[in-house]
């Protein structure tokens, strides 16, 4: 039976229960002679007996129709109140058009509200905490390894390829050229070892740790270059001023140099490398320029995980980056991040 149904009936109920309690007072208080009148008198040509009744009934059914009609409609605001929450809809307790008696509700379903959405908040913070904390101890991790495969490589493979590249150098310089073919293949392996080696040297690059740990960007780059200029037979110049930088922006620009010199000891090619880092015109500029053989850079950049890297590293500080390359004549690095 629903709300309305169970309303008229009480009302129905009601009704009679009010008629008949009145009618038998009145009938106590002033007696009939004769019961025959209530039943020969007429109201609206219905007999006195039965119009009160009827009356009475019909009153109590209407108030109770309408009775059950409104609580029914609280009952669905009510119900469509917890189905907002349940799906996590917000909802203006301001707003509810509630009467007094559901006041109290109201209030109640504010309250469910907030602690509902502050839960939210609190799961939401834990769950990035969480993922942060996994992915800190994830880098430290793979840091970690970076600079195991950097110390083993270097103490073993670099070194051999070191000694297997003297030893053909002093090959080639005791060997008397007799022999045209045979001499050109020695030629050859010096030149692959030579090649191999800074294949290694921008492998090492890759694998040192990207962060400048406690170092500004001007020193981290000088003791790079320092370092690399010791090991590599390019002539080396950097021309670097002192400013201060964020440190978000010392290390994409740190990461960014890391891989363009990467990218010139394994394919440039080149006797010359310029590093430049200046401020100018409320710009911080990195420039690497190089002699090498140079690319195409429009061809390369689809396929080259290095160079889009590189652009997304440089927009991810609000910069920009420009790569000029001609074949035979060298590549052009220059990146400009506005000084915030």
């Amino acid at each position: 039976m629903s709300i309305v149904q169970r309303q008229i009936v009480w009302g129905a109920g009601m009704s009679i229960f009010i008629c008949a309690t009145l009618a038998v007072s009145f009938l106590i208080r002033v007696p009939f002679s004769d019961w025959r009148e209530l039943w020969d008198t007429d109201i609206m040509d219905i007999p006195f007996i039965l119009f009160i009744p009827s009356v009475s009934i019909a009153i109590g059914i209407l108030f109770g129709f309408i009775s059950g009609l409104y609580w029914r409609r609280q009952l669905q605001s009510i119900d469509s109140w917890l189905h907002h929450i349940e799906e996590g809809r917000q909802i203006d307790v301001k707003k509810l058009n509630a009467g007094t008696e559901l006041l109290s509700i109201t209030n109640r379903v504010g309250k469910i509200q907030k602690q509902i959405a502050e839960q939210a908040k609190l799961s939401q913070k834990l769950a990035t905490e969480n993922a942060e904390d996994i992915e800190s101890r994830m880098q430290e991790i793979i840091s970690q390894e970076r600079n195991r495969l950097a110390r083993e490589l270097h103490d073993s493979v670099s070194q051999q390829l070191f000694a297997a590249s003297m030893l053909m150098s002093a090959i080639n310089e005791a060997k008397n050229e007799t022999n045209d073919r045979e001499t050109k293949q020695l030629k050859m392996v010096e030149e692959m070892i030579h090649q191999s080696q800074l294949e290694m040297r921008a492998l090492l690059l890759h694998l040192r740790p990207a962060a400048l740990k406690g170092k500004t960007l001007q020193e981290g780059i000088k003791e790079l270059l320092i370092e690399l200029s010791q090991k590599v037979t390019m002539q080396i110049k950097w021309k670097i001023e002192d400013f201060p930088l964020d440190k978000g922006v010392e290390d994409h620009l740190f990461r960014i140099l890391q891989e363009s010199v990467s990218n010139t000891l394994r394919h440039a090619k080149s006797t010359t490398l310029d590093v430049l880092l200046i401020q100018r015109d409320e710009f911080v500029i990195l420039r690497v320029v190089d002699d090498g053989i140079g690319f195409d850079v429009e061809e390369t950049k689809a396929g080259s995980y290095g160079l889009q890297n590189m652009y997304e590293r440089a927009v991810e500080v609000g910069g920009t980056i420009k790569i000029i390359s001609l074949k035979n004549s060298g590549t052009r690095l220059e990146v400009k991040v506005p000084v915030i």
